[in-house]
């Protein structure tokens, strides 16, 4: 706990979620080395060549936070080895975030700012002139900080086949 009274993210968060926000930390840190996000089936293949099996609907359940925590260590660590993370990071309470990982957080910020950026400047037309110069603004200074992020935003990310399982 932080001495100002403010709660580290680790003590408010369910394990299930703890996990859920680690794993798309490592999703988003894909997008921003490739330029597009790993899919289910790229996953599941990797797991596979190791001899560990994940069903697409566990798969979602991991990313969202939701359903029983997994918990599998063999699972875990090979979900580690494929995006190149201490083994320990999506299993332990205290893992710290891998260097690679933080190193690339900003970038992902940015990243995400110039699709909103993107986004805005396509859906909200009808804002008046000064309001969109105003989010330009503010989304250009966190742009700026990594050029290759609007270029990389400019590419929309192909499907990623990751849409919550079909209800039974």
């Amino acid at each position: 706990m932080r001495t100002n009274g403010e709660r580290a993210p680790s003590d408010v968060l369910s394990p299930q979620a703890q996990l859920a926000r680690r794993l798309n930390l490592l999703l988003d840190v894909v997008v921003a080395e490739r330029g597009k996000p790993v899919t289910f089936r790229e996953v599941q293949a990797e797991l596979e060549a190791r001899g560990i099996k994940l069903s697409r609907a566990r798969w979602f359940y991991m990313k969202e936070g939701t359903g029983r925590l997994v918990s599998d260590p063999v699972l875990l660590a090979g979900l580690c080895n494929i995006f190149n993370v201490d083994p320990n990071y999506l299993a332990g309470d205290d893992a710290e975030l891998p260097e690679r990982i933080d190193s690339q957080l900003e970038f992902v910020k940015s990243l995400r700012a110039a699709r909103v950026k993107s986004f805005a400047a396509r859906t909200l037309g009808d804002v008046s002139p000064e309001t969109l110069r105003a989010i330009s603004e503010y989304l250009n200074k966190d742009i700026g900080r990594h050029p290759k992020a609007e270029q990389a935003a400019a590419s929309p990310p192909e499907g990623t086949e990751d849409e919550p399982p079909a209800a039974p």
